[in-house]
């Protein structure tokens, strides 16, 4: 039985791992979630190292940063600790970072969060169960958060 990792944060104001544990439950039935709660995203990278140091198989980081600059610079360094993280233990942390000024209000903002989380939950589960579906999308200009783009062919 595949174990998967969610972790977010109590300064989110959405609760995009419930989304995503929603998504996995009704899709894949036969896997163990474990989910945990940090005060903020500088918080994430350490929570998903122990996750996947006690045996999960992949990650899932939630986070939302808020508008001002001290925000962008948090992320930004949590970004750097979740790579870090994926290094040390050569397992995947999909990053679900949704930043509060990419919405014009709170209904497109939770649109956003729901959104980049259940096509994030679909990527986790594909990285386990069928990488070979990724493959097969690749360069097809996949969003998660808004409209896919397509590709960009010859």
């Amino acid at each position: 039985m595949k174990r998967i990792g969610l972790v977010d944060t109590t300064f989110a104001r959405v609760d995009m791992a419930s989304l995503a544990e929603k998504e996995i439950r009704e899709g894949y039935g036969d896997v163990r979630i474990i989910r945990r709660t940090v005060p903020g995203v500088k918080d994430l990278p350490v929570e998903c190292k122990i996750l996947l140091d006690e045996g999960c198989d992949i990650v899932m980081a939630f986070g939302m940063p808020g508008k001002k600059e001290i925000d962008k610079v948090c992320a930004h360094e949590a970004s750097l600790g979740i790579i870090e993280a994926q290094l040390m233990t050569n397992k995947h942390i999909i990053e679900v970072f949704v930043h509060e000024d990419e919405a014009e209000n709170e209904k497109e903002l939770y649109q956003i969060c729901r959104d980049r989380a259940v096509k994030h939950a679909r990527n986790a589960m594909s990285l386990l169960f069928n990488p070979e579906a990724l493959r097969r999308r690749a360069g097809s200009g996949r969003r998660q958060g808004g409209e896919d783009v397509g590709g960009v062919h010859e």
